[in-house]
């Protein structure tokens, strides 16, 4: 079996594996991505591959070139970096509204279960598995929000700060600051009030 589990939406399940590595760096800018290769991988025809692809293309992750097939779109720039940043706060911030009266045990049995991960991420020094984590802790607030729509606004912004969140975890200076910050985060989330969670929240986007 490939190194993601498929579900009933196998190009769904897809996506969301190459957009990870995408973001991570473990597939980099400019890299082809042929369907023939990544069907023998994740052990599927080439469909679900194609409509993966597809909707990494949607979200500025891929492109396709003229003569060259699909390959990983090249990065935002500092500057894009700066006005997406913000956007993303926002985001963030009005799904953790959206959610914050219905959190309950479940919710926070998940953040806990990252947050194990994300601190023998940082003891480890697997800066690549703290980016996944990360990432992974923001996305779960969104995908709560029953705004429908939003979790594609999030991904289109998260796809053009590959480059930050490459220069800002692959090597901090002190890893556990990472753990730390999100283990705030959901405390935060636990006190019921909303306002110093969304502060909370908002600081760790930057």
């Amino acid at each position: 079996m490939s190194q993601v589990e498929l579900t009933s939406n196998p190009s769904a399940s897809i996506a969301d594996q190459l957009r990870m590595e995408i973001i991570t760096g473990r597939i980099e800018e400019g890299a082809a991505l042929r369907e023939v290769s990544l069907a023998e991988r994740f052990e599927v025809s080439r469909a679900p591959i194609r409509e993966a692809l597809k909707q990494l293309a949607h979200e500025g992750m891929v492109e396709s070139k003229p003569n060259c097939g699909m390959r990983v779109a090249p990065s935002s720039s500092k500057s894009m970096q700066e006005l997406v940043i913000p956007l993303r706060q926002t985001v963030e911030s009005f799904a953790l509204r959206s959610i914050f009266d219905d959190l309950n045990d479940e919710d926070f049995a998940e953040w806990e279960a990252l947050l194990t991960e994300m601190k023998a991420a940082c003891e480890n020094q697997d800066f690549l598995q703290l980016t996944e984590l990360d990432i992974k802790f923001h996305q779960s607030i969104v995908a709560r929000s029953p705004e429908q729509g939003l979790m594609t606004i999030w991904l289109t912004l998260v796809s053009r700060l590959r480059r930050h969140f490459l220069e800002g975890f692959q090597k901090p200076n002190d890893p556990m600051k990472v753990y730390y910050e999100h283990l705030a985060i959901v405390s935060m989330f636990r006190s019921g009030k909303l306002e110093p969670s969304i502060q909370a929240l908002i600081s760790n986007i930057d």
